[in-house]
């Protein structure tokens, strides 16, 4: 059966960016219906009970169609139980990046396709622009909530399906109004930093919480190999991290490196943390082909970070080296370094 290109879904959360979503697309006249995946038991935010409630009286107000969606088994497996495991190795995952590859624009969009719907929509803060049969996607025209870094492992045919309203917002303030002028039932416009699945950011203790065999403490050494203080468990701990040490220095010292394997935090000075170049692992490129490497890019080592020029090298399919033009502050294994040309991101992977 042909799908009505007039048909389109909205992910809902309840928060006030999928809800002037869902407001903008029944202002256009289209066929709207809300779709809201219920994830996390526990949920802080835009996957637990609550919001689910709130995404329903959202739908409601706007006269359309609302469903909720069950993807907890799926949620725990894809994103939960690895988020844990990244942390037991010395890692810090990226776990946002995986839920909207996997969950968001993957279990999501299938089920919006199996409504007849011709897209997924969702407010989120970045563009897609098809040339020529090519889907690309670009940063948000406000910088400042632009969200491309974390849908860099999205494919031409997930970008096919999916529309972000938003994305020619120019300030995120804006939205508020829309919202207002359709007197929505949303009760907060606060932001949170912290992971849907994690209330008030407490990464250490959810992890000691679902793996209880985690070890507790361990030996914090300097870069000589010398021990000088207590960690309070590895997974409590990120590289470039300076506050919590618990250690009486002269300098101020960050964490430079984490080893699972001998249970050791190590601490140097902000020089021992810059590094000039990196390895990306599982890389995933938008377009399906790695671009030239003979170009200079810009690359994100995490979300709030600068894109620094470098230069890229492909050692293989699914890994590149990358070479910044100035030695970069933490670039911590686990998390996402994604590449951009210009205001597109051409993809990216894990660093290693």
């Amino acid at each position: 059966m042909e799908r009505s290109k007039s048909k389109i879904a909205i992910a809902m959360s309840g928060g006030i960016d999928s809800s002037a979503t869902a407001a903008i697309l029944v202002e256009q006249g289209l066929d709207v219906i809300g779709l809201t995946v219920h994830m996390w038991k526990d949920g802080s935010r835009c996957c637990s009970v609550e919001d689910v409630g709130r995404a329903r009286k959202v739908a409601w107000s706007l006269g359309i169609e609302h469903y909720v969606l069950n993807a907890e088994e799926m949620f725990n497996t894809e994103i939960v139980n690895p988020f844990i495991k990244e942390y037991l190795n010395g890692r810090t995952p990226s776990p946002c990046v995986i839920c909207n590859q996997k969950i968001k624009f993957g279990f999501l969009l299938t089920r919006a396709i199996q409504f007849d719907c011709a897209a997924l929509a969702t407010g989120h803060y970045a563009k897609i622009e098809e040339r020529n049969g090519q889907y690309h996607l670009l940063k948000a025209r406000d910088i400042s909530k632009d969200q491309s870094y974390f849908l860099h492992r999205l494919s031409q045919k997930q970008l096919a399906h999916i529309s972000f309203p938003l994305a020619d917002m120019i300030k995120k303030e804006h939205v508020l109004p829309i919202a207002s002028r359709k007197g929505l039932p949303t009760t907060s416009t606060s932001e949170s930093q912290d992971l849907c699945f994690v209330a008030d950011g407490e990464y250490g203790q959810f992890v000691e919480k679902h793996a209880p065999e985690t070890p507790k403490t361990g030996r914090i050494i300097d870069t000589t190999g010398k021990t000088i203080g207590t960690h309070k468990g590895i997974h409590n701990y990120t590289v470039g991290q300076r506050r919590g040490l618990g250690i009486s220095s002269t300098d101020p010292l960050y964490v430079t490196n984490i080893d699972p394997l001998q249970n050791t935090i190590v601490v140097g000075t902000r020089e021992h943390t810059r590094t000039q170049s990196c390895i990306l692992t599982d890389v995933h490129w938008i377009a399906g082909s790695p671009p030239s490497a003979t170009n200079e890019y810009a690359v994100r080592i995490r979300y709030r970070h600068e894109a620094a020029p470098a230069r890229i090298e492909h050692l293989d399919n699914r890994k590149t080296l990358v070479t910044f033009q100035e030695p970069q502050f933490a670039i911590t294994p686990g998390q996402a370094g994604v590449i951009y040309d210009g205001n597109e991101v051409l993809g990216g992977g894990w660093i290693e």
